[in-house]
């Protein structure tokens, strides 16, 4: 979870934007698990992007992902700031 906080942080700083510019964010997390899916949501809205989880956000228990050994994937929309 902290290199996909750090990850989703350059990724918006190199297009000229920040946490508080996401509009959208899906989270897909390996596992069906409702205590695990609930940790997930607490560590996102505690890490430096908390301002993102404040506007539409879905998350999703799936069976797996693109990657072997990959168990969290976040999808950010941002509207760019003028």
């Amino acid at each position: 979870m902290d290199q996909v906080v750090a990850n989703t942080v350059i990724a918006l700083g190199s297009a000229g934007a920040g946490p508080e510019h996401v509009v959208r964010t899906v989270i897909y997390v390996v596992s069906a698990d409702r205590d695990v899916l609930a940790e997930v949501w607490r560590r996102f809205r505690a890490s430096p992007l908390a301002p993102a989880f404040t506007t539409a956000s879905t998350l999703l228990g799936v069976a797996q992902l693109g990657f072997p050994g990959q168990l969290v994937e976040l999808d950010v929309t941002a509207a760019l700031p003028a």
